[in-house]
């Protein structure tokens, strides 16, 4: 039989959880935003099977798009809110390209097996967390796009996809939600950014609480929100980019994003002498 006593020098957890006192948030400019893209298409250089990984996980997503256009469902008015909310996941999806670049980082392999590492350690319960924070705001978008659509548009069945566009661009009131929808996806957008631009990979780098990872997130956007804000205008622009291509350009244009945001995460993040020493011994 084995002696359990024999093992309580192996924690399965770190008994040190960093506070937010223990972790410095650094200034940035323009031009370290255009240094993390660079390192982040290097990285995927070095692993370009990640490609085939987000095919597997977003066409799924356009499958249930054209299911509801060939169906000729009545939800197509949530139509936008489920594709652009959807980005509201990947910070989810790219805690593997974190892990990823970690691990050539640190002079690893860059293999599947490594990346998923963190789900067998102390790093699962944060983002876990994280994650399940990140699908309540996008259930919560889902659900502020359906009231914003019925308080505009009336709750008059749509007849068809035509009579759907023609009405939204040729009417005051499809103008009208296009520019309040908008707007509240900004808002939406905002909170999601400020939530996990620095959260996510913070979680799978260092023993932190999940409250700890976001409220460094948010210290870390309030204090270079303007740098930050050109960040996101650039994910918006790439995203659109791949999704105009049918989804195809994402398999390119998320895995570098992921790889970005890591060494991103490292430009913004700094932390105190006495807990680096603390977590090496």
């Amino acid at each position: 039989m084995v002696d359990l006593a024999q093992r309580h020098d192996e924690p399965l957890f770190e008994d040190i959880s960093l506070s937010p006192a223990d972790i410095k948030v650094n200034r940035i400019g323009i031009e370290d935003l255009w240094e993390c893209l660079r390192k982040g298409y290097d990285d995927f250089s070095n692993k370009p099977s990640s490609a085939v990984a987000l095919l597997i996980l977003y066409y799924p997503l356009a499958a249930v798009i054209f299911t509801l256009f060939a169906l000729d469902q009545e939800l197509r008015y949530l139509l936008f809110p489920l594709v652009a909310g959807f980005t509201l996941f990947g910070p989810i999806v790219a805690v593997v390209f974190f892990g990823l670049s970690r691990s050539r980082e640190k002079g690893e392999e860059m293999r599947w097996r490594v990346a998923y590492r963190f789900v067998h350690s102390a790093s699962f319960a944060p983002i876990l967390g994280l994650s399940i924070v990140m699908t309540l705001l996008y259930l919560f978008w889902l659900y502020g796009a359906e009231l914003l659509f019925f308080g505009i548009m009336g709750s008059a069945p749509i007849e068809s996809a035509g009579s759907f566009f023609g009405r939204l661009f040729s009417t005051r009131e499809g103008w009208l939600l296009i520019a309040y929808g908008n707007f509240v996806g900004f808002l939406f957008a905002f909170a999601a950014m400020a939530l996990s631009i620095v959260s996510f990979p913070l979680a799978l780098d260092k023993p932190v609480t999940a409250i700890t990872a976001a409220s460094v997130s948010v210290r870390a956007f309030t204090t270079n929100s303007v740098v930050l804000g050109v960040w996101g205008l650039v994910v918006v622009g790439l995203l659109a980019l791949g999704t105009a291509t049918l989804l195809m350009g994402l398999a390119l244009v998320l895995p570098v994003l992921g790889h970005a945001t890591w060494h991103l995460y490292r430009k913004l993040i700094e932390f105190e002498a006495n807990s680096e020493s603390e977590l090496e011994s």
